[in-house]
C-alpha cells in the first residue's frame, strides 16, 4: 500500500490541533519587513502581525517558499518512509509558488511528488488539506483524492470585504484593480475568487457598495443565490483579519439564516493579511468536505 504525504503551506491556517490529528505537513509562505524575513505563523504570530501592521511605517510584502526549502521538507519526508506526497497549496492567480512547485515536481524522480492548484486561500485550502488527509486515513489513491479536491474546488466560492483597496492595489493581487482607482475611499468593494476548475484563482471586485451594512447584505443574497437547490451540505467558514467582533457578526448571521449549514471560523493570517489589510472579513462556502469524503467510502 503506498504511504502518502499531505503537504500545504501556511496560509490555509490550520490549528495546530488539526495539524497534530490529521499528519498534515506545513510549509511556511516568508513574508518581508524593514529587509528581515520572518516565516508566516512560525517567526510571525497573528497577534503580532496586526499589531506591527498598525505601528510600523514599512509596509511588509510576501514571497514564495523556496525551491531549497521545499526540497529539504520533501527529502525530510521520504526519509520517514513516504512513497508519495500531495503538495495542496495556495492559488496560482494570487502566488507563482504552484507553478515553481510543480516544476521542481518533475524533476524529482526517486519519490512521486503531486502539485493540486487549490484556486483559494485560508479556510478554502484548509478544507481542501482536511479532505485529503482524511482519504489518505481511509486508504484511498492519490486519483481518488484528487478527483475528491476537484469535486469540492468546483463547489467552493469567496466573498471577502476590505476596508479599502489600498494594500490589494499596493501588492498587486487585484485583477481588475485599474477599474476602481479614484473610486476606492467612496466604495465598500466586494470580492470574489474564481475558484472553480475554469477560473484562475484570481481576486476581483465584483460588486460595490456605499456602506459595510450594504456589502454584508449582499454578500448573505450571493450566498443564498448559490446554495439554492444544491443537493448537498454546505459548510461555510467566516474568516477575520484581527477583528473577532465583526467575526461574531458573522458567524451569528449565517446560523440564523442558514440553520442547516456548518459554520466554521478561520483566520486571514500575516501572509494574506498583507494583501488584505486589518479588518477585512470574509465567508467561504462549498460542500461539506467530511461529505465528500464519504460519497468515497
Amino acid at each position: 500500500m503506498t504511504n502518502i504525504a499531505i503537504l500545504t503551506d501556511s496560509s490555509s491556517y490550520l490549528t495546530n490541533d488539526q495539524i497534530k490529528q490529521n499528519n498534515i505537513e506545513i510549509l511556511p509562505i516568508p513574508i518581508i519587513w524593514d529587509n528581515k524575513e520572518y516565516l508566516d505563523m512560525v517567526d510571525i504570530s497573528f497577534d503580532d502581525f496586526y499589531k506591527n501592521l498598525i505601528t510600523k511605517k514599512q509596509l511588509p510584502t510576501t514571497s514564495t517558499p523556496s525551491i531549497g526549502a521545499l526540497e529539504k521538507k520533501i527529502d525530510e519526508l521520504k526519509s520517514k518512509g513516504f512513497d508519495e506526497i500531495i503538495g495542496i497549496f495556495i492559488s496560482s492567480g494570487i502566488s507563482s509558488f504552484i507553478s515553481n512547485a510543480k516544476t521542481y515536481a518533475q524533476q524529482r524522480k526517486d519519490i512521486t511528488f503531486r502539485v493540486f492548484d487549490s484556486h483559494v486561500t485560508c479556510a478554502g485550502l484548509a478544507n481542501m488539506t482536511l479532505l485529503a488527509s482524511k482519504m489518505v486515513r481511509d486508504n484511498h489513491n492519490s486519483d481518488e483524492i484528487f478527483e475528491a479536491l476537484s469535486q469540492l474546488r468546483d463547489t467552493t466560492n469567496v466573498r471577502l470585504i476590505v476596508d479599502d483597496l489600498k494594500h490589494l492595489n499596493r501588492t498587486g493581487r487585484l485583477s481588475n484593480a485599474a477599474s476602481f482607482i479614484g473610486g476606492i475611499l467612496n466604495i465598500k468593494p466586494i470580492i470574489g475568487m474564481d475558484v472553480q476548475e475554469s477560473g484562475n484563482g484570481k481576486l476581483s471586485v465584483i460588486e460595490k457598495e456605499r456602506t459595510y451594512i450594504k456589502a454584508f447584505k449582499k454578500v448573505q443574497q450571493d450566498v443564498s443565490n448559490q446554495i439554492k437547490n444544491k443537493n448537498y451540505k454546505v459548510r461555510a467558514t467566516i474568516i477575520d483579519a484581527h477583528d473577532p467582533e465583526k467575526s461574531n457578526e458573522w458567524v451569528t448571521t449565517f446560523k440564523n439564516i442558514f440553520p442547516d449549514m456548518e459554520v466554521d471560523t478561520s483566520i486571514i493570517g500575516p501572509v494574506v493579511g498583507v494583501h488584505t489589510g486589518q479588518g477585512a472579513i470574509a465567508v467561504i462556502w462549498s460542500q461539506d468536505w467530511k461529505e465528500i469524503a464519504e460519497s468515497y467510502n
